[in-house]
């Protein structure tokens, strides 16, 4: 049959693109559910393509549809709610599909906007291991611009479907807008629970003709045959699929046809972005990332993830008798079974694996974090509920996940060791890292969980028996994409082999393993306690260093104007976005961490007591950090990598002060620029003009003579200097006696002068009486000041 876009368009084509312009959304859906119900599939089949296109917006990402990830029921409750409703699985757009199912009609899709992977390999003329692609690659004709797959309506649905989330990256997203809320993310969990079911069976297709069934997809021949199979005997790939059965060998086939195909889609659009080859060479750091997932991206992935879980675990229990099991059971009971391992591991662990080593090191790796401990704890997802008492207590991990945790090895061990990698080289005093690393230590301090991996990885490290090296060629390529009724591989029953078979089907066979509870992982693991450590030092003297600044908060320290204050730097900023109750999270977190890590890994307690009392020992007795790691030279110090990574994080610093003229220091962020350079120029007119009669006043010995040195003599330079008197040119930039009034362009000054102007003014004082009020109150204070300072102390010149 042609294709679709050959034919010419027809009348009810143009209808409906002249009313997708002219009509409101809710009116548009409400006509095109009368146009499916009345039409019939010859004229709904020319308008399919369009309509897919325009919910789910082109492949090129220029149309955006519908914007399904933008809509939301709080903001746009109306359009939200019809939107579900027609494309939900019994609505008008899925029977549309049913209704051209019935009569096989086909839809080109373009090879090029496939995942990169499948899309080189088709090119390459080698078609991929997941039956999905089998016996729908179309090859041009004379003339023709690409590859195209030629898909049956409900493939082509939930392809177009299944992409949107990767085309429409760059859609027009408000900050408001959580993903988890959208009609795509509702959506997709609608369809995972229609067509994946954890109870009862996949519901039957709406059929137009009553009593009628809608076909599964029946197997079609590529116009061009792929001549390279069997060509390089290398290849599993090709003498994997030379040979693959028809989906419609096997009745049951009709049960789960739509299953099958949804997860494929799924599996394929969002996580074959990296093949086995591609991995590998993303370890070299010279290599351009080629796909990047999104946060939004991996909520999707981890929703499919934690439905694939509870999919599987809703498996009805074995009969005891073997034989009697292979005849009762469904053809949906069998998919379950192999559900994660055949069609969901490989992929998912390569995805992950790039997300650990590429991934920004920021918070919103919290997406990534989450969906990960997802599939690492399928009992989460069993119908099993915990027994009820009345102080909860850590949920022990049964027995029978031994074999789960057996079997994904390396999800288990290699991606956390990439965990801890991240986590060394972030900064955790952010309560959001610190609430990474908790969560993480504290699903693995589940009871009888550490045992169980550690059992793995001694089943993987048995002396190797007599195994044929062809055995293992047989896993090191599984076929976790195939079709669920294509060849199955033999039964193996040696645990110790299908830990060794799952490793080297991800890795291959020349993998290093590297133990989780070996020496080099165990000493990551300290120096992340250490890190944990030093992180609640600094935590604890940010909380005490912002106490302190919220207690010097008076009346009088509003116009405590000295050098320290112009020296300083404004911290002000950082210690508002902390604040007091993110630090408090911070060190709950952190602490908690620490308990876990040692629960784990056995960790000394004496090694951990010495660890902690040496980063307490690194406050000085002013509460600031030490210098970061340096070594002695000729030249002075020189940081050691130790030192940049502390410095990076921000666990030391040097104490860098300006030790210059304080009326010549940079301008700062909280000052008026141009106040600052007018009242520059100001006091050095005054400096010049009053230069004698200064240095007269702060020469005398009476209360005026410690007034005046107090306020016009900067103490930092005088400690250094002395007193040094006003040289003849008598500019500012000596260190004699001086009039300093920087303090009036700082925004805090002028702030609290204007408060108690308003103040006063409130209570009808008048101007002239604030004014007063103003100059009679800073006059006190510098009398204050004079004999509760140093100020008051007799100075030696």
């Amino acid at each position: 049959m042609a294709a679709p876009h050959l034919q010419p368009p027809s009348f009810l084509l143009a209808t409906l693109k002249a009313d997708c312009v002219n009509k409101p959304f809710v009116q548009r859906c409400h006509e095109l559910e009368t146009v499916i119900e009345e039409f019939p599939a010859k004229e709904l089949h020319g308008i399919f393509p369009w309509l897919v296109e325009s919910i789910f917006g082109s492949l090129d990402g220029i149309i955006v549809g519908w914007n399904l990830r933008c809509l939301q029921g709080r903001t746009n409750p109306t359009e939200y709610s019809v939107a579900l409703d027609f494309l939900d699985p019994s609505g008008p757009m899925m029977k549309l599909v049913y209704k051209l199912q019935a009569e096989e009609y086909r839809y080109d899709f373009p090879v090029s906007y496939l995942p990169g992977p499948v899309k080189a390999s088709i090119q390459e003329q080698v078609l991929p291991e997941c039956s999905l692609y089998h016996n729908k690659v179309q090859f041009p004709s004379s003339g023709g611009l690409g590859l195209n797959l030629a898909l049956n309506p409900f493939e082509y649905y939930m392809f177009y479907f299944a992409i949107s989330l990767i085309t429409q990256k760059n859609s027009p997203i408000t900050h408001h807008v959580s993903p988890s809320n959208s009609a795509y993310f509702i959506l997709v969990d609608t369809y995972l629970k229609c067509f994946l079911p954890t109870e009862g069976s996949v519901l039957p297709p709406p059929s137009s003709n009553p009593g009628g069934a809608i076909p599964s997809p029946t197997p079609r021949s590529p116009a061009v045959p792929f001549t390279s199979y069997g060509m390089h005997h290398t290849s599993l790939l090709k003498r994997h699929i030379a040979h693959q059965p028809s989906v419609n060998a096997d009745p049951a086939s009709q049960e789960i046809w739509r299953s099958e195909t949804l997860l494929q889609i799924f599996v394929e659009m969002w996580l074959h972005h990296y093949s086995l080859e591609m991995y590998q060479k993303m370890q070299s750091p010279h290599v351009k990332e080629s796909f990047k997932p999104t946060e939004e991206h991996v909520l999707v992935v981890r929703l499919l993830v934690k439905h694939l879980h509870a999919f599987s675990n809703s498996l009805k229990p074995e009969p005891l008798s073997p034989s009697a099991h292979s005849h009762t059971a469904s053809p949906l009971e069998e998919f379950k079974r192999v559900v994660i391992p055949r069609f969901v591991q490989q992929k998912l662990y390569i995805f992950l694996q790039h997300c650990f080593g590429h991934w920004p090191l920021d918070a919103s790796f919290r997406a990534v974090l989450e969906m990960w401990l997802s599939y690492l704890q399928p009992w989460r997802y069993a119908p099993e509920k915990p027994p009820q008492s009345a102080e909860p207590l850590p949920r022990s991990v049964s027995e029978k996940w031994a074999a789960f945790i057996q079997e994904n090895l390396l999800m288990y061990t290699k991606l956390f060791v990439g965990f801890l990698n991240r986590a060394l080289r972030t900064d955790l005093v952010s309560p959001k890292n610190a609430l990474m690393v908790f969560r993480v230590a504290k699903v693995f301090a589940q009871p009888n969980l550490a045992e169980m991996i550690l059992k793995g990885e001694q089943l993987f490290l048995e002396p190797e028996l007599v195994i044929p090296h062809r055995q293992h060629r047989l896993f090191m390529t599984p076929t976790l994409g195939g079709s669920f009724f294509s060849s199955w591989p033999p039964t193996i029953t040696d645990a110790s082999f299908k830990v060794k078979s799952h490793v080297y089907s991800l890795e291959g066979q020349d993998f290093q393993y590297k133990q989780m509870f070996g020496a080099e992982v165990r000493n990551l693991v300290l120096k992340l306690a250490q890190l944990i450590c030093q992180a609640q030092q600094t935590a604890k003297s940010i909380s005490d260093h912002s106490a302190e600044t919220l207690a010097s908060q008076s009346f009088f320290s509003w116009f405590r104007f000295t050098p320290s204050d112009m020296n300083g730097s404004y911290t002000g900023n950082d210690l508002d976005e902390i604040g007091q109750d993110s630090i408090k999270k911070t060190d709950e977190y952190l602490e908690k961490a620490l308990e876990y890590l040692c629960q784990i890994f056995k960790l000394n307690e004496a090694q951990l007591t010495q660890m902690m009392m040496k980063c307490g020992t690194a406050q000085d007795e002013n509460g600031k950090k030490q210098l970061p790691d340096c070594i002695e030279s000729e030249d002075g110090l020189i940081l050691t990598p130790l030192g940049r990574y502390q410095i990076i994080n921000g666990l030391r610093r040097f104490e860098v002060q300006y030790q210059g003229d304080t009326e010549l220091q940079p301008i700062r962020s909280y000052e008026n620029a141009t106040l600052v350079r007018l009242l520059f120029r100001l006091s050095s007119a005054l400096n010049q003009r009053f230069a004698d009669q200064m240095e007269v006043l702060c020469s005398r010995e009476d209360f005026i003579g410690k007034l005046c040195r107090y306020h016009l003599i900067n103490p930092h330079l005088a400690q250094k200097t002395r007193y040094i008197p006003m040289s003849k040119d008598r500019t500012s930039h000596n260190w004699g006696p001086r009039i300093s009034l920087r303090f009036l362009a700082s925004y805090r000054t002028l702030t609290s002068l204007l408060m108690i102007y308003f103040i006063a003014s409130w209570f009808c004082i008048g101007p002239v009486g604030c004014t007063f009020i103003i100059l009679f109150g800073y006059f006190l204070y510098a009398i204050l000041m004079t004999f509760f300072s140093e100020g008051w102390k007799p100075h030696q010149h």
